[in-house]
């Protein structure tokens, strides 16, 4: 039976989503509980690899088990077992065919910055900056991110093809909390961060929205700042 599977987890606990030999990974926590179960090995196939320190609300996966179990006893076998920074939220039976990453419609992500004072209790779920921000620049950046772009300078690592889309980005402050939300069809290795990262340069005055709009236009101009990893949550993928 293929299985497709929500959970939810504290990225900073782990050294990532995919399987590492020697570190504790959000992919090696899961297959080693999915073993026990099923009683022989079993491959997940994630939506997305969260890199380290990265969380997850909605992350999902995929993978066929041998044994005959219920969805609600599949979801409470995995709970009693990867715990307790991990959480199963929904367990579905689906057809053969489909694919954690390959059947995947959209994806949400959710960056934090704290905007108040600093605050070492929530240091690993906000990024807390020195220096104040000018958030009406910071959505200048919306309508130049939204669309079709090609994302290389934005983007870490080689790869064939650079050019997604973004569907919407939007801002929102609870107590202080800044929470910036990208809808789209997909995000490539720290683009999310790299976009946040621009947001932040333009916001502190350190770049334009002119400086911004030339990293999309040519392969020269780079991004500065890489976002860090713990304020970025996936937050919901769509099938």
């Amino acid at each position: 039976m293929n299985y497709l599977v929500r959970i939810a987890y504290d990225g900073s606990k782990f050294y990532g989503f995919q399987r590492l030999k020697d570190n504790l990974t959000v992919q090696k926590v899961v297959e080693e509980a999915l073993r026990k179960i099923n009683k022989r090995e079993v491959e997940i196939k994630g939506a997305g690899r969260t890199d380290r320190g990265v969380h997850a609300m909605d992350q999902c996966i995929s993978f066929r088990l041998d044994i005959d179990i219920t969805t609600d006893g599949l979801k409470k076998a995995m709970n009693s077992l990867i715990g307790p920074y991990i959480y199963v939220t929904e367990v579905k039976e689906v057809l053969d065919d489909f694919h954690a990453r390959f059947s995947v419609v959209s994806k949400r992500y959710l960056y934090k910055i704290n905007l108040g004072e600093y605050n070492p209790i929530i240091a690993d779920y906000v990024l807390q900056l020195p220096y104040k921000l000018d958030i009406d620049k910071m959505k200048e950046l919306i309508n130049v991110y939204k669309g079709v772009h090609n994302f290389k300078n934005f983007v870490s690592g080689e790869r064939d093809n650079y050019e997604c889309i973004i569907y919407d980005i939007s801002f929102d402050i609870k107590d202080d909390i800044l929470e910036i939300e990208f809808y789209g069809k997909s995000f490539y290795r720290y683009m999310v961060r790299n976009l946040v990262g621009s947001m932040i340069d333009v916001g502190r005055g350190n770049k334009t929205v002119d400086d911004i709009k030339k990293m999309l236009d040519t392969e020269e101009a780079k991004f500065s700042y890489t976002a860090p990893a713990c304020g970025l949550y996936l937050k919901k993928i769509e099938y």
